[in-house]
């Protein structure tokens, strides 16, 4: 089942009264848009993402944001329309091949859930339709044109509706359809949806998941990340060395390096993913490479060690953390790493979601000294933080 995030991040944001759009606003020195599609990228229910741009920022934050932070699921940039609901329409009409459901969400709700983005998913595969809400806590009155009350509503059936929000496919793209045919524009996408007289499922969100929209709810957003920043951080040491042999490939973050030698091994014997491994597995502190991946296992013979981070990255995932960053230091006389540096890096941030500045890769000979000195084999040091998942 294919699952397409859309996120319309076209708004001007007059009402904050700031001259940069809310959406670029920076929230513990992210934008916030970022922030929102992070917690999109790492979900396991999201395949691709589309998001709705102004058009004069398309080419900038294709380049400055969603290369720059590793968000690799976003598959098309649009740019947005006059009106919310112009934008969305602009993103359904570019998903190509097969897609079964569609989840739509505020780019400036940095603070929703991959535990939230499942529930509306798993309600919309039942029903169709689904949307976040809390349930109303204060009295509700409606009043007249002169502010006097005309009634006290009852307020056991009132919630407030958020994103995200899921539709399947069919039945969005027929909403809006008729929609537009009838030039309605509905406060949410439920509403086009709830038009054609289709039931739609409340789910229950959090009071968390804000909406930017004044300066005081930039406010209580800073206070939000405070507190989330206050999760446990953790740290984990990883150390790894391989002899160097005739007659096997030098792979070293992931990156074959051409050079008469290679590294000694069951797997790959990539040395310095092995270090990162041993220490986000420390960090976590879950045992350590050789007790996940025995050494004379056969299902691990010659497998690629991104394979075998790729692994940790789901077990420590599963104990409750994500990785913050990594620090690399690999000790050979040569040839020189400087070259595929970047590439390593690359590989890393992408199997572990997350930015490429976040990881760092460095080289150093042992200046002619011991076994690396004498070019007989690599060593790698690598130093790991993660954080409890919230």
């Amino acid at each position: 089942m294919k699952t397409v995030a859309i996120i319309p991040a076209a708004g001007a944001g007059k009402r904050l009264k700031s001259h940069i759009a809310k959406q670029y606003l920076l929230l513990n020195s992210v934008p916030v848009l970022v922030h929102t599609l992070k917690v999109f990228q790492e979900s396991k229910e999201i395949d691709e993402i589309i998001i709705a741009l102004p058009l004069e920022d398309l080419i900038y934050i294709r380049q400055e944001l969603l290369e720059k932070y590793g968000l690799t699921k976003i598959t098309n940039t649009v740019a947005g329309g006059k009106e919310r609901q112009d934008s969305v329409r602009n993103c359904l009409m570019v998903i190509e091949g097969k897609c079964d459901l569609v989840v739509i969400h505020d780019a400036v709700r940095p603070f929703v859930t991959e535990e939230l983005i499942k529930s509306v998913v798993d309600a919309a595969k039942v029903t169709g339709a689904s949307v976040a809400g809390t349930r109303i806590k204060d009295t509700i009155k409606e009043i007249k044109k002169d502010n006097m009350v005309s009634t006290t509503v009852p307020r056991h059936n009132i919630w407030l509706t958020q994103t995200p929000q899921a539709f399947k496919f069919k039945l969005l793209n027929e909403a809006y359809k008729i929609a537009y045919d009838e030039n309605f524009y509905g406060t949410d996408d439920a509403s086009l949806v709830e038009k054609m007289g289709k039931k739609v499922k409340m789910v229950e969100g959090s009071s968390e998941n804000i909406k930017i929209t004044t300066k005081e709810d930039m406010l209580i957003a800073e206070a939000l990340m405070k507190m989330r920043n206050k999760a446990v951080t953790r740290s984990g040491i990883g150390y790894d060395s391989h002899r160097l042999v005739s007659g096997r490939k030098l792979i070293l973050g992931g990156v074959k390096i051409p050079f008469d030698k290679g590294l000694d091994g069951h797997s790959d014997a990539d040395v310095l993913i092995h270090a990162v491994c041993d220490a986000l597995l420390g960090a976590s502190g879950i045992k350590d490479i050789g007790r996940h991946f025995p050494d004379n296992d056969p299902e691990f013979k010659d497998i690629s060690s991104m394979i075998i981070l790729e692994k940790v990255n789901e077990i420590i995932a599963a104990q409750g953390f994500s990785v913050n960053n990594v620090d690399a230091t690999v000790v050979m006389e040569k040839p020189r790493l400087a070259p595929y540096a970047a590439k390593m890096i690359s590989n890393i941030a992408r199997v572990l979601n997350i930015p490429e500045s976040c990881v760092n890769v460095k080289a150093k000979t042992n200046e002619g000294m011991g076994f690396v000195g004498r070019n007989e084999g690599v060593a790698v040091f690598a130093i790991v933080t993660i954080a409890e998942r919230k």
